[in-house]
């Protein structure tokens, strides 16, 4: 009999379901009961020693508190050991103070889940300014997995291909996807004229004239740059443009305007459940998680 389960929460069932299936362990659901006042009151299964808890952390506010109370749940029930799986991990952009008076929201999240789990495996995150995760979250083993092998996969093949980043931020991601579909990358140039005016160019309209553009990113939230990098990437004669993001956080008008802007097609991972997921992160999960279900 194995050590560990996999828990979630009911929204994250699905995912969380391919992750069990691929570990050959259980999945247990957390129960939640709201009170008329808003509280919740977690009751989680019994579980083996080790609890692998999948929750992503897309739209966080709603979600943290009743983690954190589950983190409490499963240690009176008796659990020795939590391992968090949050594909998409929240308030990593503010990874640094743009401005005086903000918060810096990277290590409040890591002064929340760190303590409370032996470790902490993530796809992607969003961050810039922190090459190393780890002591972002005291107490916790960080794992950091790449999900550009899986997205180059969904995109199938690479011939007259050519990845592009939307930005010099991007330009690592864009270079491991190109190198999973070994086809060359480049990222555009960012132009800031004002707060809010911001031009996006290529360094070398022939690099893309008549070739299959794939636009890359970690995230998607707004759609506002992909957009504009789209109608960029067709002006620079571009035979089509194609988008691949790690984690889907747009909604349907920004779909809307990615389509409107050129792009042709739109596919994501299942780490945030949207309608572009085309691929499911279980296998590079479980590939990280082996050693916790030995």
């Amino acid at each position: 009999m194995t050590d560990a389960a996999v828990h979630a929460f009911a929204e994250d069932e699905a995912p969380a379901g391919r992750l069990a299936a691929a570990l050959g362990v259980p999945l247990r659901l957390v129960d939640l009961h709201a009170f008329p006042d808003g509280e919740t009151l977690v009751t989680v299964a019994e579980s083996p020693p080790t609890v692998i808890a999948y929750r992503s952390l897309d739209r966080p506010n709603g979600k943290l508190v009743p983690l954190l109370l589950a983190c409490d749940a499963w240690r009176r029930a008796g659990a020795r050991r939590l391992v968090l799986v949050a594909p998409y991990l929240c308030y990593l952009r503010q990874d640094t103070l743009f401005r005086p008076g903000q918060s810096l929201s990277r290590d409040v999240i890591g002064g929340l889940l760190g303590p409370r789990f032996e470790r902490i495996v993530t796809v992607n995150p969003h961050l810039h300014r922190t090459p190393d995760l780890g002591p972002v979250f005291p107490g916790a083993e960080v794992t950091v997995l790449s999900a550009a092998g899986e997205l180059a996969r969904a995109l199938g093949g690479a011939d007259q291909a050519v990845v592009v980043g939307p930005d010099e931020e991007s330009a690592p991601w864009a270079a491991a996807v190109g190198a999973a579909l070994s086809a060359p990358s480049l990222t555009l140039l960012k132009h800031r004229s004002g707060d809010r005016e911001v031009e996006l160019t290529a360094p070398d309209p022939k690099a893309l004239a008549g070739r299959r553009a794939i636009l890359v990113d970690d995230i998607c939230s707004s759609g506002a740059t992909l957009a504009r990098a789209v109608e960029r990437l067709r002006a620079a004669g571009a035979a089509s443009v194609e988008i691949a993001v790690t984690h889907a956080l747009f909604d349907a008008e920004a779909e809307a305007r990615l389509k409107a802007a050129g792009a042709v097609r739109i596919v994501s991972t299942d780490s945030c459940a949207h309608p572009t997921n085309a691929v499911a992160l279980a296998p590079l999960l479980a590939g990280a998680l082996r050693s916790e279900t030995a």
